[in-house]
């Protein structure tokens, strides 16, 4: 997994959306890098190399015709804005707009021994 896609994929594992994402799924003749079969919401995270390629452009389309909504971010904006992305990824699943999981440095306060007495 690239950096980004890291990223992305310790804020979506182990249902902290509120759906089950899966990294690196095979669906039909294509390699995903996340999906959540429950939404049918699957999401790419692309290098430059992916810039207005028409392999990308035939391969939605393929997984549009399945049903599902592709979403694809940059490397570079997950990397710099990592809980916009995790919103975008939120609303698009979300009837309701929700707040998304704290950052990764939030999520470990309060861990360890406990310090008052």
């Amino acid at each position: 997994m690239t950096e980004a896609e890291k990223k992305i994929w310790y804020r979506v594992r182990d249902k902290q959306l509120g759906v089950k994402f899966r990294r690196q799924q095979p669906i039909g003749n294509y390699v995903v890098d996340f999906v959540c079969f429950e939404k049918k919401l699957v999401i790419e995270i692309d290098g430059g190399e992916h810039f207005e390629r028409g392999r990308d452009k035939i391969r939605d389309k393929w997984f549009q015709e399945q049903g599902y909504k592709v979403l694809r971010f940059w490397n570079n904006d997950v990397l710099k804005n990592t809980d916009d992305v995790i919103q975008a990824i939120i609303n698009e699943f979300s009837p309701f707009p929700l707040s998304p999981p704290p950052p990764e440095a939030d999520r470990h306060r309060g861990r360890g021994k406990n310090v008052w007495r």
